[in-house]
Formats: structure tokens, sequence, C-alpha cells
């Protein structure tokens, strides 16, 4: 077993939701607790996932492939996707991501030396209107995030970071 016995459990909670033949509805609940656990969906994490729920892994390795919200590769402390669709590319999203990319030296995909910040592109988040939009960690999503306000919230994250 690779999980925990609590992620585990929290499965099992998630697959009474769906009737019994339909275990493969509880694949996006399974991928979030184990990468939450792990930080990250590795092939050893599809492959218990579907193994756990008795499904191929090819089924379960199509949902974390096609979500952004899974880690298939390690990440930073802090992974910042940005929006970066035409509604927000209009309205300075893009600068939002070259701000960042300068910021942190680094570009998408990538995650800065220390560790701290991993930086994504992101699809549509549904918040078109408070634009330049970013979601912080696949939980907490960031609205109008002009330079003063990201300088913010990296200040702000590194201290949490160095105080964890």
């Amino acid at each position: 077993m690779l999980l925990s016995e609590q992620a585990y459990q929290k499965i099992d909670r998630e697959l009474t939701k769906f009737p019994g033949d339909q275990q493969q509805s509880a694949i996006m609940a399974a991928l979030t607790i184990a990468q939450e656990e792990k930080g990250w969906v590795s092939t050893e994490v599809v492959n218990d996932v579907a193994a756990y729920l008795h499904v191929p892994p090819i089924a379960v390795q199509e949902v974390a492939t096609f979500y952004n919200m899974y880690n298939l590769h390690p990440v930073g402390r802090f992974k910042i996707t940005v929006c970066t669709n035409l509604p927000c590319a209009l309205t300075d999203g893009v600068k939002a991501a070259e701000y960042l990319k300068q910021k942190l030296n680094i570009g998408f995909n990538e995650t800065t030396p220390d560790g701290m910040f991993t930086l994504k592109e992101g699809e549509c988040m549904g918040a078109c209107g408070d634009s330049p939009v970013m979601l912080l960690n696949n939980r907490h999503m960031c609205v109008h995030m002009q330079p003063e306000r990201i300088d913010a919230m990296l200040d702000e994250l590194k201290q949490h970071g160095e105080s964890a």
C-alpha cells in the first residue's frame, strides 16, 4: 500500500457516494486525496489508485493528465497557476504571468531552486471579470492580480514558507 490508512479511509468515504459498480466515478477524489498526501501524482500513485478502485491504470492516467490540478511532477510548496485564456489575456493575464516569471526567475512548469514556487499556465477559472486571475495550490483564487498584489502575495508566501 502506497498511501496511508487515513487516505484509503477517505477514498472509501468517497466510494460510498457512487453505486458499487461505478468505482471509476471516484477517480478524481482519489487522485486529489493521494496528491494531498504525496504532493504529486506519480506513476506509482496512478497504479495504486487504479488497483484500489479496481479500474485499469489508463483510466486513472487519463483523468490525471486531463485536469491541470493534478501535479504529474514534483512541484514547489506553492503552485501558482495563472489564467492566460483569451478573456484574461485581454485584461493583463499574460502581463501578470510575465511579471511572475520575471519575479521568480522561472518559466511555466518550472520550480524555483529553493523549491518554494512552481509556476503553471492554467485554463479558464471562471472569473474572467476579475482578471488577472491566479489559483494558489489549486484551492485559493486570487483576483485582480496586478504587480503590487503579486508582490504582496509573494512576500506573504515567502514569510509563511520560511516560518513553517
